[in-house]
């Protein structure tokens, strides 16, 4: 009569009869070895990776883009100080047609000094417009300086070469702002003010509204062309509120409150499981198609680009302008929105009847707006700014850091 195994036994029985050549300790390995080896070390100075080692490089990368960004600000100063004169009567590329098809209108306050950060954003403008010739000659800048004291030299040298909206010129404010005002209420009212200027001054389809810290990327015109001409017909994005243009990096993970990101989160499994399990198969000698292969290596690529970071795999959208998603938007931020000409109208309205303060600024208030009032907003993906900014115009911060 035989005796009776104990569960511990049958165990390490089963356990002997793995061998490197198993399926299950192969991937148990690759596990172990990406996401305990690999990734790490390739990862660990991405600044919107998992694996970023705070501790060891942050301090570093800030100092080391305030020093990028102070010398950016130099070559934007040497910039205009180079370029011919307009004389501020003409747009520093061209004269737009007497109604432009896009204002782009960038709000300015007197920042961190050193660093010209309307300067940068302005030159960088200039130097796509040129690049894009004749297909951007419906385009025009403007410039709105919502600073309170006549300080805000940068805004006295780019008024040569671009229209300028000074909202403090004079001794009266047409919107009641008074120095008691608290600083978010301010701001919003301040973009009451650049939006209203832009639709009376030049009567446009568009408005681009884009804070000073916001450099454009290189594809933002063809990117804007493709997006407002053939995307913007379908039905559903059409007399959308607003457009943002950036999202922050650091809110671009799959794990987060945006649904439509878990479905294509689930996407990228459902891609990338049956490549990499074809791939597994056919080097490890497997013959055939094992669903409980594809299904791990779709969990695994899951896992990996979301520790990895969503924001580095969205990089590849910029292969091409109908590459660029557009998704439904979240609250916050609004360094770079594009409103259509009604919508502008309607924004304005809407804005009168809110109250910023602490806690509720102008990026949550609009969102707030969008249920409130029935309205549709997007984002574009990847974004089509970068927000160079570290010194808030809102609050003081004596050691800026990236994250």
């Amino acid at each position: 009569m035989s005796t009776p195994t104990s569960p511990a036994a049958m165990l390490l029985r089963r356990l002997r009869r793995l061998s490197w050549s198993s399926t299950a300790v192969q991937l148990f390995i690759l596990t172990v070895v990406t996401f305990g080896l690999l990734a790490p070390l390739a990862c660990h100075r991405l600044l919107h990776s998992y694996f970023y080692l705070r501790h060891w490089h942050l301090n570093q990368m800030s100092q080391e883009f305030l020093q990028h960004s102070l010398k950016e600000g130099e070559a934007a100063l040497h910039y205009f100080e180079e370029l011919p004169s307009a004389n501020g009567s003409v747009p520093i590329v061209w004269q737009a047609t007497p109604r432009p098809w896009l204002v782009i209108t960038i709000i300015t306050v007197d920042r961190q000094p050193g660093f010209h950060y309307v300067l940068q954003v302005v030159s960088q403008f200039h130097r796509l417009l040129q690049q894009c010739g004749p297909q951007c000659e419906g385009h025009q800048l403007f410039l709105c300086n919502v600073e309170r004291s006549v300080s805000h030299l940068d805004a006295k040298l780019l008024s040569k070469y671009v229209p300028v909206a000074n909202r403090y010129e004079g001794t009266e404010d047409d919107y009641g702002d008074d120095p008691s005002t608290n600083s978010f209420e301010k701001e919003k009212q301040d973009y009451v003010y650049c939006l209203e200027s832009s639709l009376q001054t030049y009567n446009p389809d568009y408005v681009l509204m884009v804070e000073d810290d916001a450099i454009p990327e290189e594809q933002i015109f063809p990117v804007l062309e493709h997006l407002l001409r053939a995307r913007f017909s379908e039905p559903h994005l059409q007399d959308a509120l607003y457009l943002k243009l950036y999202h922050p990096e650091r809110l671009q993970h799959y794990i987060n409150p945006e649904p439509m990101r878990i479905l294509e989160w689930i996407g990228v499994g459902m891609l990338l499981g049956p490549v990499l399990t074809w791939i597994y198969m056919r080097f490890a000698c497997r013959p055939g198609f094992s669903w409980p292969v594809m299904l791990f290596f779709s969990l695994y690529s899951m896992g990996l680009v979301e520790l990895v970071g969503r924001h580095y795999f969205l990089e590849l959208r910029r292969l091409s302008p109908s590459l660029y998603s557009v998704v439904p938007a979240s609250q916050c931020c609004t360094p770079a929105m594009l409103f259509p000409a009604p919508s502008a109208r309607r924004t304005l309205t809407y804005l009168s009847q809110v109250y910023c303060h602490k806690g509720f600024g102008k990026d949550m208030a609009l969102y707030s707006l969008l249920r409130a009032k029935g309205e549709r907003a997007y984002v574009v993906e990847p974004n089509l700014v970068k927000h160079i900014g570290l010194f808030s115009s809102l609050r003081y911060n004596f050691h800026p850091r990236l994250l």
